[in-house]
């Protein structure tokens, strides 16, 4: 280390101090553990071992792979939405991405990639799934119970206990793991429910959740179209308007004898996120991708040439956010190009874009980014129907008026439980469950969206407030990760056994989220899921309240005034228990180096004026 000092397993035995037997610059044990292997997960994989000495670190994560959603979701179309070089990790830059807007199979790989090269499978333990979470106040550490299989989590096993053609299933078994800090990357994403339609269940055909991709057929990993090999003669209804039905309706339409699409609102479709600049590379006003030439890729070896073309991306993502305040020339601009767009793509079917068309500003939900939707709308073998549903049958979807369709497959691309409810038993001080503490989802609130009050060394990442609009996600996710480390170097350095963060601190976050969005279209009494339940009238309780930039300064530097700590029983009457015995590791070391300031990489030196 650069101060000469290497943190041994245990302390050396220095003195009897009648303070604490150890160096100040000890180390003291710490485990970490981390739910989830997708984007969090494996940063933090990368980060804590890096950054914190004497560690004990495990990802427990509940799939067969990593990923998170890009290894979970494998529904026809499936495709990130964002440039693929503003999805990606700032120290792990991809020169290679195939297309402008990667298919799912890519980022899944991408993520493997980055598994591989930094060597972080020993820390991730796969098919483990967190089912219950307890606070023990007395020692400051949580009780993670977890479920896997009896048997390796590489025996081609899913998280659902099924063997890899779905046909068996396995033995599962619990045990406990005792840590002193969890960071929840349980991402919004991986709850999800059947929508509530009368008579769901009594169909006879196919039902699909695009969360759960499973066709009888075929194999998702071998990708999506091997699973939908049988349905050139096939009738299919796909429920929601949703980004995933977006991407499902345009790859199934060219293959499927029928597809009906049943839209339950309406809901904005814009351009995709960055299609200035995949018009301009493709040369083609209408293009809504571009895939990158041998030549495109070549040039990215150049570091100043990629570092340049990234940037351009990353400052027009960066450049959206006034489209969400209320009356802003942008959300004007936005509206008009969007209402023009739809219009003029529907043309062949003008009564879907009377149908679809909003009469509330864009942003207030999150756009559907067009990327052929519109255009398989049109098409002859596609029904766009907007009269709600009154019930699924054993044969199809029969609406309000009293139409029925006859049907195959009903695919849901109905979205998500955002409600926060973890789903399993977390517990914190005086046994106050995080669901009650949540009311359920009603009325979550949170520290920067990191922490809860009565629930001490547990963090989450992207949890209530947490969705940022617009701008770099991963950017983000890394500055979360790094937040928690410094959490954690704190109570290792400063001896403490738990941090808090205290209720006035909640209070205040809140009140601030709760002053900012009146000025934002999100506060607009419409139906979205940025607001709990997907209220109207409800509270904003998804997304940020600034901009993805305001976002990572504000968890730049900790404000530890915001929290409590606990001493450990051992050092609980002694305030000064962090000074240790009044030595540090070097001195202790006969071989270690006791001049470490004299390099050159110790010493900050001032720039000399002009």
């Amino acid at each position: 280390m650069p101060d000469g000092s290497n943190t041994p397993a245990a302390p050396p035995s220095s003195t009897t101090s009648p303070l604490d037997p150890f160096p100040i610059d000890y180390s003291r044990p710490m485990k970490v553990a981390v739910i989830g292997a997708g984007y969090t997960g494996i940063i933090a994989a990368v980060r804590f071992p890096q950054k914190v000495s004497n560690l004990e670190f495990v990802v427990y994560e509940a799939n067969a792979g990593v990923g998170g959603v890009w290894y979970s979701h494998r529904y026809p179309g499936l495709a990130c939405d964002v440039p693929s070089h503003c999805y990606q990790l700032s120290f792990e830059p991809n020169s290679n991405w195939s297309s402008f807007h990667p298919e799912g199979p890519e980022i899944q790989q991408y993520l493997e990639g980055v598994v591989d090269k930094y060597k972080l499978w020993p820390y991730i333990k796969l098919q483990h799934r967190l089912v219950h979470a307890r606070y023990d106040e007395e020692a400051g550490k949580w009780h993670l119970k977890i479920r896997r299989p009896k048997y390796s989590a590489h025996n081609g096993t899913d998280a659902d206990g099924n063997n890899a053609n779905g046909a068996a299933e396995v033995e599962w078994e619990e045990f406990e793991d005792i840590v002193d800090i969890v960071l929840s990357g349980m991402g919004a994403l991986c709850r999800w429910d059947w929508p509530k339609i009368d008579g769901l269940t009594s169909f006879k055909g196919k039902l699909i959740h695009t969360a759960e991709w499973e066709t009888g057929e075929g194999d998702p990993k071998a990708g999506w179209k091997t699973t939908v090999s049988s349905w050139s003669d096939k009738k299919i209804g796909v429920i929601g308007i949703s980004s995933s039905a977006a991407q499902i309706v345009p790859s199934l339409q060219p293959i499927v004898s029928k597809l009906v699409n049943y839209g339950r609102s309406k809901t904005w479709v814009v351009a995709p996120f960055g299609h200035d600049k995949v018009q301009e590379l493709a040369k083609n006003p209408r293009a809504t991708d571009y895939y990158f030439t041998d030549e495109d890729k070549e040039a990215f070896k150049d570091p100043a040439i990629y570092t340049k073309f990234r940037k351009e991306i990353e400052q027009r993502m960066q450049s959206g956010y006034p489209l969400l305040f209320r009356g802003s020339p942008m959300q004007q601009h936005v509206r008009n190009m969007a209402t023009q767009m739809m219009k003029q793509k529907l043309a062949k079917k003008p009564e879907i874009a009377e149908a679809l068309i909003p009469d509330y500003p864009v942003g207030c939900g999150r756009p559907v980014p067009d990327a052929g939707y519109l255009g398989a709308l049109c098409q002859d073998n596609v029904d766009y129907v907007s009269t709600p549903i009154a019930k699924v049958t054993e044969t199809g979807i029969e609406t309000v008026d009293g139409n029925h369709k006859e049907l195959d497959v009903i695919i849901c691309a109905t979205g998500y439980d955002l409600s926060f409810d973890y789903r399993l038993p977390i517990i914190g001080r005086n046994g106050l469950d995080l669901k009650d503490a949540w009311g359920s989802g009603a009325s979550p609130e949170t520290y920067l969206s990191l922490a809860a009050s009565s629930f001490p060394n547990w963090f989450q990442s992207l949890g209530p407030n947490g969705a940022v609009p617009g701008g770099s996600l991963t950017l983000v996710l890394e500055k979360i990760v790094e937040y928690v480390v410094e959490v954690t170097l704190k109570l290792q350095r400063d001896r403490y056994k738990s941090i808090e963060v205290k209720k006035e601190a909640v209070n205040a976050f809140d009140r601030f989220a709760q002053g900012y969005f009146p000025k934002t279209v999100f506060s607009l009494p419409f139906k979205s899921f940025f607001k709990a339940n997907s209220d109207p009238n409800g509270k904003i309780s998804v997304i940020w309240p600034g901009t993805p930039l305001h976002y990572v300064k504000a968890l730049k530097h900790p404000r530890w005034e915001d929290f409590t700590y606990e001493r450990s029983v051992k050092d609980n009457d002694d305030s000064a228990a962090w000074l240790g015995d009044g030595t540090t590791l070097a001195n202790m070391d006969p071989n270690a180096d006791r001049a470490w300031y004299i390099d050159p990489e110790n010493i900050d030196f001032p720039k000399v004026p002009e």
